[in-house]
């Protein structure tokens, strides 16, 4: 299942929630990964975000839940106005909530995005049985999303991709990993694919914020899809 939720908004419109959160990451003493708190901001929003962006919604209006200070309220968005300019999309109202009562020994931040979409528009059960798969990006996780940035796909690629014509859905994935992730998009769709495989990536890993996506397409559309993706693209590879 999709890590979202639909919600009957207007007779041809539903209302899309997003989530994600991180703790134990940002600038505080026994945090376990050591960075600042634009950056907590960025990924944390860029996983709701990708959630949002996958299945055709707009988003509308953004909620931070900080758990840091009063102190570093502007940080955070920053680092969430960061991802709407790369992305070249205009700013969405911000709200939320920060933790004042008690100081935490650990970072914590939740990040959730509200958008609509048009029923018609959803970007979801398009995945058909001759479909190919491929992970767009690499899994990273932990220290290795600060290290290895050029391996994380760019946010703007969801948006190119899911106006191809040969492409059918895009699914972001979490911790879980790969693996699980395409279990997922094939029981969505009644696939009974027996398994998959990658020669280059680990369908098992997990890949953090978002550091990489799923997508299904038509196979005549591979080229160009490669050609968008470029050395982000990663081929999946079917047991049938």
């Amino acid at each position: 299942m999709r890590d979202v939720i639909f919600l009957p908004n207007v007779s041809d419109e539903y209302l899309v929630i997003a989530a994600d959160n991180s703790a134990g990451v940002g600038e505080k003493d026994f945090d376990v990964v050591q960075v600042d708190y634009e950056t907590v901001a960025y990924f944390g929003l860029r996983v709701a975000l990708s959630e949002c962006l996958a299945v055709g919604a707009t988003p509308i209006a953004l909620v931070i839940q900080n758990f840091i200070g009063d102190e570093e309220w502007d940080r955070l968005k920053k680092g969430c106005c960061k991802i709407f300019s790369e992305c070249d999309m205009e700013p969405i109202p911000i709200t939320g909530s920060t933790e004042s009562n008690f100081s935490m020994v650990q970072s914590a931040v939740g990040i959730i995005v509200i958008g609509k979409v048009k029923k018609d528009e959803m970007k979801i059960k398009r995945t058909t049985k001759a479909a190919k798969f491929a992970c767009i990006g690499r899994p990273l996780v932990g220290e290795e999303v600060i290290k290895n940035k050029e391996e994380i796909a760019p946010l703007s690629l969801i948006q190119k991709l899911l106006d191809h014509k040969s492409v059918y859905e895009i699914v972001p994935v979490g911790s879980k990993g790969i693996q699980f992730e395409w279990n997922e998009l094939c029981q969505e769709n009644g696939l009974n694919h027996s398994m998959i495989v990658s020669k280059k990536i680990d369908i098992n890993k997990s890949a953090g914020p978002a550091t990489c996506f799923l997508l299904s397409y038509d196979p005549a559309g591979e080229k160009e899809i490669a050609a968008i993706a470029g050395r982000h693209f990663y081929r999946l590879y079917t047991g049938d």
